[in-house]
């Protein structure tokens, strides 16, 4: 068995950072904003969860959509923290339901309602590309599909979007790909 030396922390010693890839723009490859499920854990819930504790988790954790799984972890559907809001959740309790009763389950869009796009052509594709094709849609995120092999092999969000092309856009207000789309072609009305 190999012995580990432990060593002192210098005072010159710092947090590593990733390297900077040079700037990304609107003309970047759509990889560049996408999240891949290959990669990264996807963040999910299971199915019954409570739906005010999923809101807190999510606000907790600065995230605004989760995929939902069943017990075995299989796709269900997602869940966005915009479903989650207290007006939908207000609207649940005057139909006469407690707080404790609602569950995601009666806020997700279920996976046959889902559209996504198809990973091989995100991997051809701008981010421009993307925000064009989304900029209707008032989606903040937009699943991407491997159909190859049946598998949801990520994620693009909006917020993402902003985020790398550092748009002056209020991540928690706005940030549906309309929002980006108005900024990117149309930055003096921002």
């Amino acid at each position: 068995m190999m012995k580990l030396d432990f060593f002192d922390i210098e005072a010159m010693d710092d947090i590593a950072k990733p390297e900077a890839t040079g700037w990304i723009t609107k003309d970047s490859s759509a990889l560049e904003v996408f999240t891949d499920f290959n990669v990264y854990m996807p963040l999910m819930l299971e199915e019954g969860t409570c739906a005010v504790e999923a809101e807190k988790q999510m606000q907790k954790a600065h995230v605004r959509l989760k995929l939902v799984v069943d017990s075995e972890l299989n796709f269900m559907g997602v869940v966005s923290l915009d479903s989650l809001n207290n007006q939908e959740v207000i609207k649940r309790l005057s139909e006469g339901y407690t707080r404790e009763e609602l569950t995601i389950d009666e806020f997700m869009i279920p996976k046959g309602e889902l559209k996504a796009f198809d990973y091989e052509q995100v991997a051809c594709a701008s981010i421009n590309n993307v925000i064009e094709a989304l900029k209707e849609s008032g989606q903040q995120h937009c699943l991407v599909l491997d159909r190859e092999q049946h598998k949801i092999r990520g994620i693009i969000s909006a917020s993402d979007v902003v985020r790398k092309l550092k748009l002056p856009v209020n991540i928690m207000t706005d940030s549906s790909f309309l929002g980006i789309f108005n900024t990117v072609h149309h930055p003096d009305i921002v």
